[in-house]
């Protein structure tokens, strides 16, 4: 069978019973994140190519979650691949201690696209423990331990980073201390009353600078919060709100950390979502769309205050595969062939063009539609069942008849979506084709018509 990816022919000829033989190996002896097993049906793929993932069937689904939005650079991308496979067969692992040419070729990448004045980058395994090393290199450079963050985010799943997490995954793991939560602006639906982006900005920064008050800026060492709320919604801070947080920080002697695991290399239609609003953070954290998630890896971007504090003192941390040789590779790979190709132009554009304005006009057609969000290739969908009283399609911490019924009308008609709550999320790989993007929103547009029959509103 040929499947037609992109206007190339991959050949691949459907095997349902290797498929079988490949699900029944997962169901006996794989353990799943964040499930109770019993229950797990996972979706078995065979291939994938740029924006598309195909199964054992020989059915080709259009890839609108980028997985875990990391695949930023599509499926199996072919300069990307022969990197791996070059770096494979010259040096395929070192010890982290020595120099190696492409954990140096890939930090001095990942710098160039930073803000002045970083000039250092710490690598880790993934997201997780780079916020991990944040946190740790903030508290030791100031002295202090309190880490502050917002209720709606997600930072990773290890000690430290999902303590400092809001949302509901948070709750059964919090082992870590001297985490302070707190909200962060989101006007859709408002902690704060407010009417206007400019009122949330002032209200949401009133509210941080009183918790920083009540807490001591004198014991935080950090805040930290994601350049633009990933998982939590797709939240893009409003006018003036970056800034204002600057401030605060800058008054307290507080480190700004800005998690860019999930907005940073072209998501947002940036480099890094930060780009966005002018502000300098002290520790940058990466991971995803830095390779694509070919290869295991993230890393901490290090401001040179921040990496002077460590030049005649031991920094305490460290990990076997840091920088590894097939991991960075792979991030100088993707971000040249981001360069060549203009990917990041690519999801400025699709965000502009084709997802922003696609998806206001599904939300002028369907009610249940309450919000749309986004920039580039990063986009929420709000659902609710009224509008007038935005009530959620689906329970914050938990999932909806609704909800299920949207993710399997969508891989009926070929989609893979990204849901969470009473969310879906639209995000497919940066450099997505015009004509793809259009061909996923016109399936939404079918999925949710379905969907009409949960709206109780007027």
């Amino acid at each position: 069978m040929a499947i037609n990816v992109e206007g190339d022919f991959v050949m691949f000829t459907p095997d349902p019973a290797r498929g079988q033989e490949v699900y029944d190996l997962d169901r006996a002896h794989v353990f799943h994140s964040w499930s109770a097993q019993a229950a797990l049906k996972p979706f078995n793929p065979a291939g994938a190519e740029g924006s598309y993932v195909w199964d054992w069937e020989g059915n080709r689904y259009l890839d609108f979650s980028s997985q875990l939005v990391n695949t930023n650079i599509g499926h199996q991308h072919p300069k990307v691949i022969a990197a791996i496979q070059e770096q494979a067969a010259k040096l395929a692992t070192i010890a982290p201690q020595h120099a190696n040419e492409a954990r140096g070729e890939a930090a001095k990448r990942i710098v160039e696209i930073a803000p002045d004045g970083f000039n250092k980058v710490f690598f880790t395994n993934g997201g997780a423990d780079a916020i991990e090393n944040a946190i740790r290199m903030a508290r030791l450079h100031t002295g202090k331990n309190k880490v502050l963050s917002f209720y709606r985010s997600y930072h990773g799943n290890t000690g430290s980073a999902i303590v400092a997490t809001g949302d509901p995954r948070r709750w059964p793991n919090e082992h870590s201390d001297g985490h302070v939560h707190f909200f962060g602006p989101h006007l859709y639906r408002s902690s704060f009353w407010s009417e206007t982006k400019e009122q949330e900005s002032e209200r949401a920064l009133a509210h941080l600078a009183e918790v920083i008050k009540y807490e001591g800026g004198t014991t935080i060492a950090a805040i930290l919060i994601e350049s633009v709320v990933g998982t939590a919604g797709v939240l893009v801070p409003p006018p003036g709100y970056m800034q204002g947080l600057r401030e605060l920080c800058d008054k307290n002697g507080i480190m700004l950390i800005l998690d860019e695991v999930m907005s940073g290399f072209g998501r947002t239609g940036e480099w890094l979502a930060l780009d966005h609003f002018g502000v300098k953070p002290d520790l940058i954290t990466f991971a995803k769309g830095s390779n694509s998630g070919y290869v295991p890896v993230g890393g901490v971007i290090i401001s040179d205050p921040i990496a002077e504090t460590f030049n005649e003192r031991v920094f305490p941390g460290g990990l076997t595969y840091s920088g590894h040789p097939l991991a960075a590779a792979s991030i100088v790979a993707t971000i040249d062939t981001m360069r060549e190709e203009k990917v990041v132009e690519n999801s400025k554009h699709i965000g502009e063009t084709i997802l922003g304005p696609g998806l206001a006009a599904l939300q002028e057609r369907h009610k249940i539609i309450g919000e749309v969000r986004g920039l580039g290739t990063f986009w929420a969908v709000d659902l609710v069942t009224d509008r007038e009283t935005k009530e959620m399609i689906a329970p914050y911490g938990g999932t909806s008849p609704a909800m299920t019924e949207l993710v399997t009308e969508c891989r009926k008609r070929g989609l893979l979506p990204f849901t969470n709550y009473n969310r879906i999320h639209v995000v497919p790989p940066c450099n997505v084709s015009e004509a793809d993007a259009k061909e996923g929103l016109a399936i939404l547009d079918e999925v949710f018509a379905g969907l009409g029959k949960y709206y109780t509103g007027k």
